[in-house]
């Protein structure tokens, strides 16, 4: 039957390394057994070792490209990652504004894990604004939730106080994602508060390992693929849980410092 199997689209940055950006989204969406397509909002000259150079594409080469999906394809979900500045964030809430495509899960891509600022203050506002009540769930890592929230999310109380205050700038489902900074830490825990106010606790063993590169694009992008394959996005969670810590366990040697995770697993 035309447009049956599962598709689902990344709207993100292409790190030209594969580590991250759209291309962790695809490897993330074929391994899901999802067709994946991606809407190039950047480009990034980077590898293992660090990002050198990065370019924005223009709004109208971004409308053309949700055009010429919308005009071909069923799209199930969208999951979004690096929207470089202001002008992108409004042209992509105008295109998921205009096309209605089910299934947005938001990864904000504000703070990175070494907590560097990825988005200016217009553009920050932006995102919460316009495109924040766009999603059906949000996946703010550790440093993200502590930006947008208010809050210095030192204990278990806190990070469930920071989710409640997600849910009121307008996301329905947000999931934070732990932090695995310390070298002690022997457990990593990510949770989850829903739209109807149930919550939960997602506990893994913490691997101590340097190839961690596009973990939180992977987390995200495996949860948009089992949406897209009509799973709840509670089961959609969960495997997408498993999925990410798997290939992170099974590491590939793969660049010279901070590496990639094994979408293969």
């Amino acid at each position: 039957m035309l447009n049956s199997f599962p598709q689902a689209v990344t709207i993100a940055g292409s790190d030209c390394d594969g580590s991250a950006g759209l291309q962790a989204d695809l490897n993330t969406f074929q391994a899901q057994k999802v067709y994946g397509m991606s809407i190039v909002t950047a480009a990034v000259a980077g590898n293992s070792y660090g990002i050198f150079d990065s370019v924005a594409l223009t709004t109208d080469f971004i409308d053309a490209q949700f055009k010429a999906l919308a005009t071909d394809f069923k799209i199930r979900a969208v999951k979004t990652g690096m929207l470089t500045d202001q002008a992108t964030i409004e042209c992509v809430v105008k295109n998921l504004q205009h096309y209605q495509w089910p299934n947005l899960v938001l990864d904000p891509v504000i703070i990175t894990k070494h907590q560097a600022l990825l988005l200016e203050t217009k553009a920050y506002q932006t995102l919460i604004k316009e495109l924040w009540p766009l999603a059906l769930l949000v996946t703010p890592n550790f440093f993200e939730a502590q930006k947008l929230s208010g809050l210095k999310l030192a204990t278990s109380l806190q990070i469930q106080q920071a989710a409640q205050r997600l849910q009121e700038l307008g996301a329905k489902n947000v999931l934070i994602k732990g932090t695995h900074d310390d070298p002690q830490q022997q457990k990593v825990r990510d949770y989850v508060l829903f739209e109807d106010g149930t919550e939960k606790w997602l506990e893994a063993d913490l691997i101590h390992t340097t190839h961690v590169n596009g973990t939180g694009d992977t987390l995200s992008a495996a949860i948009a693929a089992q949406l897209a394959l009509g799973k709840t996005l509670d089961a959609s969670i969960q495997i997408a849980e498993n999925y990410t810590h798997q290939a992170i366990a099974q590491e590939i040697a793969v660049g010279h410092k901070y590496g990639p995770i094994n979408h293969l697993v």
